[in-house]
């Protein structure tokens, strides 16, 4: 068994419809499916030159980690992402299967380290920064990352996680994104959460809602422990305080 120990000092999440914690708390104690929609999160702190390169992926990860960021320097970023810029990758294929000329820009923002890219241009940001692509339990893998820049001295660690929803051409093999969202999560050393890995030889029931949407749950309600399971492995979340 693995443990890392740390604290939670401030988090933002975003969903078309759910913006402030009164929306999240509402819809933590009755979840359902939010409608497909277009909408995208305010990022008008942005110039509007660069707003316009950004996708609603990107908008979303902004739109949480920027008000998590606002006064830190050299401020570590670990960006989380299963599926990343899935509607830019499908219009890419399809203008290559139209025989059409790729857009140079399209490509470079596709990429899934770009969302880290344009977030140290804007913020002039040099720290150390990851962008990971994990299976179902890349929040786990991320918070591991974290932990590791705080033990080597980093005063705070800012964990964004995100995933947009996937064009229709990809539902028969993407099932885990039941709507865009969005969590940031500025994370201190300390020992309020503790988060530990255990494995299972069992066969682990899929989780109804990604880990992120669950975790936000148990930060909004009172329930101390958090679990979620993948293939093997078991994370716990553990909230001490």
């Amino acid at each position: 068994m693995s443990v890392i120990n740390f604290n939670i000092a401030q988090w933002r999440a975003w969903a078309p419809g759910l913006e402030s914690v009164d929306d999240w708390q509402a819809w933590s104690r009755d979840p359902v499916v939010l409608p497909s929609s277009d909408a995208a999160p305010d990022v008008s702190f942005l110039p509007a030159m660069q707003r316009r390169r950004l996708s609603r992926l990107a908008r979303m990860a902004f739109s949480v980690g920027w008000p998590l960021a606002d006064g830190l320097k050299d401020l570590p970023l670990v960006f989380i992402s299963r599926h990343g810029e899935t509607p830019r990758t499908f219009d890419i294929l399809s203008e290559l299967a139209a025989d059409q000329p790729l857009s140079p820009t399209q490509f470079s923002l596709s990429v899934h380290n770009a969302i880290i890219g344009l977030w140290s241009i804007m913020r002039g940001e040099t720290s150390e920064m990851t962008a990971l692509a994990a299976a179902g339990d890349g929040l786990e893998h991320g918070m591991l990352e974290a932990a590791a820049l705080l033990e080597e001295g980093a005063t705070a660690v800012l964990v964004v996680v995100t995933e947009e929803q996937p064009p229709e051409a990809y539902s028969t093999w993407i099932d885990d994104v039941p709507f865009p969202y969005a969590l940031g999560l500025l994370l201190t050393p300390g020992k309020d959460w503790q988060l530990s890995l255990n494995s299972t030889p069992q066969a682990l029931s899929k989780p109804h809602w990604p880990h992120a949407l669950n975790l936000l749950r148990t930060l909004l309600g009172q329930q101390t422990t958090c679990q979620h399971a993948w293939k093997n492995r078991v994370w716990t979340w553990q909230r001490n305080q």
